[in-house]
């Protein structure tokens, strides 16, 4: 089984920013494109930004446009979601997933993770 670890939550204020790192247990990063999802208390869960394999290819819910950004840094087997300009409605758990022969996008959008971390909370508050 893969497994996924989650770090760098917490509570930030409004206009804050927050890096959260996901990093794998008994795998090599690289091999699988990583998204990111995140689940509110009564909602679905949101993928709200996944990359590929190579990091040369992302995706972005339109609700972080313009604030959050995926990166991968292949030296050290991590992705990041680097958050800015956190708003109340972004309080979320995030996890990271991953999913065998799919891209960024579909994991996003369409067929969603088979893989997941435990999740790390991020409260946006005053």
């Amino acid at each position: 089984q893969l497994q996924l670890v989650e770090s760098g939550g917490g509570l930030v204020q409004p206009g804050g920013s927050l890096r959260l790192s996901c990093a794998p247990s008994g795998f090599t990063l690289d091999y699988y494109a990583i998204g990111w999802f995140r689940q509110a208390p009564g909602k679905e869960r949101e993928g709200v930004s996944c990359i590929s394999r190579t990091g040369g290819s992302t995706y972005y819910a339109d609700s972080v446009k313009g604030r959050f950004t995926i990166s991968r840094d292949i030296a050290k087997n991590t992705v990041y979601l680097q958050m800015n300009g956190l708003k109340p409605e972004d309080t979320a758990v995030y996890y990271c997933a991953t999913r065998r022969r799919a891209t960024a996008r579909d994991i996003c959008t369409t067929e969603g993770g088979a893989y997941w971390g435990q999740g790390t909370q991020v409260t946006v508050s005053s």
